[in-house]
């Protein structure tokens, strides 16, 4: 069993924002799956799916972005889940908009969500980086990740985000490089190359 986490913040106010892209992504992967519908459960929203054959627990916490730690501790303790089988979706500054990066462990890079989930969770966890640019100084980024894509970006957000729901089934076999390599050839990004 895996456990895909998307990263994000609850509420309307907050759906379309750049920080909530691991929310989208991992909608799209319930639409396209056919997953069971969300509940409320272990402090977020989730969703059961059978993604490659394999069983998958979407998640989306609720404890908003600096606590999603808690949400995401409590789903691995409650199936016995060992790092290796959570894959955590979250928006990337340091990619460029449109390019996908997988990796284990590593730093946070300044990432709340991801700096409350190693607190809580341990470092050695998949990551699916999200590319959403950089506003170019770093007092800028607050405003930047919390702001909505722009509609000139829906385009490659939109293309991003359906070729990751498409190619899951890859994450779901622990194939991360599979999984990176798919996205990089078919989403593109703004300039069409990933």
């Amino acid at each position: 069993m895996r456990l895909f986490v998307g990263l994000g913040n609850p509420g309307s106010r907050y759906a379309g924002n750049r920080h909530n892209i691991g929310f989208m992504v991992v909608d799209e992967i319930a639409r396209v799956h056919g997953a069971q519908p969300w509940r409320r459960r272990f402090q977020g929203q989730a969703a059961d799916a059978v993604i490659g054959g394999e069983k998958v627990l979407l998640l989306k916490p609720e404890t908003f972005m600096n606590e999603s730690g808690r949400s995401t501790a409590e789903a691995l303790r409650f199936f016995k889940l060992a790092l290796p089988d959570l894959v955590v979706f979250h928006d990337e500054l340091d990619l460029a908009p449109g390019k996908v990066r997988v990796k284990v462990g590593g730093g946070n890079a300044g990432h709340n969500g991801l700096r409350s989930i190693t607190a809580l969770c341990g470092n050695d966890y998949k990551r699916v980086r999200l590319g959403i640019g950089h506003p170019g100084h770093k007092d800028l980024v607050h405003g930047y990740v919390l702001n909505d894509f722009a509609k000139a970006e829906r385009g490659w957000v939109d293309a991003l985000i359906r070729t990751c729901a498409d190619n899951a089934a890859l994450l779901a076999k622990g194939d991360g490089p599979g999984f990176q390599n798919k996205v990089h050839l078919a989403a593109g990004g703004p300039n069409g190359a990933a």
